[in-house]
């Protein structure tokens, strides 16, 4: 799979475009600026926009070609990226962010909960998570996404591997797609906001 990824990111065209997830962006911009998380992050569009807007950005993928094509997008517009090649069940970081964004980030179903639940570590009490990613009805569509029904989300699977969130919205919903070669047209998604319950609420 990573060999895929690679393949895909290679190209000198961006796979996803660059603008940023509407529902990351539309959700991003209601939050206080503070440092971010973005993981399996591609090709950087994500990490740019936040970047843009003086968030704080940590982002990682486990594609080199996709590290190359973020820092290229970054310079671009006159910017630094801290983007690291790693594994999601690899990295580490001894700092807590405030935010952690996810786009289409779909892991393999045998580590999918791990990883979710490691990422969350990740996250400050009180932090955010804005999460967009394919349901199950997605499966049989060209707008994109894994053809794996496995790797597709359902509200209650979000629920369970997200678990230690509290949603201040949760849904699954029919989009529009128009980002880059390959995610256009209308698409199922599952997506998000949820924050970490404080220290204070966990031990009421």
């Amino acid at each position: 799979m990573k060999d895929f990824w690679d393949k895909r990111y290679a190209e000198n065209s961006f796979a996803y475009g660059v603008k940023p997830n509407v529902f990351f962006k539309q959700e991003l911009d209601k939050l206080t600026v503070g440092s971010i998380l973005l993981a399996a992050e591609g090709e950087g569009r994500n990490a740019v926009y936040a970047l843009q807007q003086g968030w704080v950005v940590k982002a990682f993928d486990y594609s080199p070609s996709a590290k190359l094509k973020a820092e290229k997008l970054a310079q671009n517009q006159g910017l630094q990226i801290d983007f690291e090649v790693s594994d999601v069940l690899e990295f580490d970081s001894d700092k807590k962010f405030d935010v952690i964004g996810l786009s289409y980030a779909h892991f393999p179903e045998e580590i999918r909960k791990q990883a979710n639940q490691q990422l969350l570590t990740f996250l400050r009490p009180n932090g955010t998570v804005i999460f967009e990613a394919f349901s199950k009805n997605q499966l049989g569509k060209p707008s994109g996404g894994p053809k794996n029904a496995a790797m597709l989300f359902s509200i209650d699977e979000i629920k369970e591997e997200f678990e230690g969130l509290r949603f201040k919205t949760l849904e699954e919903t029919s989009i529009q797609l128009d980002e880059g070669e390959f995610h256009q047209g209308e698409a199922s998604v599952v997506r998000f906001v949820g924050k970490m319950a404080s220290l204070f609420s966990l031990n009421c």
